[in-house]
């Protein structure tokens, strides 16, 4: 199983996405790989934001890799593809190049069913809290994830 989280720059969420679901599924002994990119060329190259970085390893995670952008090949070599945010799961909806593709990508949060339908924040242009608060809401979608996985037969 091969998933892709995704955000605007992938320096931030997406990153931290990725640690979590990587270790979700180390918990769970589940065999996935897991990978992330951006829909934006913003950061291209770039490390993750080290407030990303801080506050994944704050609770044990290790947030790393070089941010890129979302490529065609990806809804072919991906099984999965989470968006953090609704304008990134529409900007994948667009980029898709097929059905088969476009059934590929969900909102990450609606694997966290207390958090169906919201976002990811950005928190970018925040403050350490905001960073913390990311992960906050980032921990319990990844674990809905590999359960989701789990019961699916994975």
């Amino acid at each position: 199983m091969r998933i892709l989280t995704v955000c605007l720059g992938n320096i931030c969420r997406s990153p931290a996405a990725e640690a979590a679901i990587r270790a979700a599924a180390a918990e769970a002994a589940l065999d996935v790989e897991v990978d992330s990119a951006g829909t934006g060329r913003y950061h291209i190259g770039d490390g993750p934001n080290p407030r990303s970085i801080s506050a994944g390893a704050a609770v044990g995670l290790e947030v790393t890799g070089t941010a890129r952008q979302v490529t065609l090949e990806d809804f072919e070599s991906f099984d999965l593809i989470v968006a953090m945010d609704h304008e990134n799961l529409e900007d994948l909806r667009r980029m898709a190049p097929s059905e088969a593709a476009r059934a590929k990508i969900h909102l990450f949060r609606d694997f966290d069913i207390d958090s169906a339908g919201e976002e990811v924040p950005d928190p970018y242009y925040g403050t350490e809290v905001d960073y913390r608060k990311m992960i906050e809401v980032i921990l319990p979608a990844a674990r809905g994830l590999i359960r989701h996985l789990e019961e699916a037969g994975a």
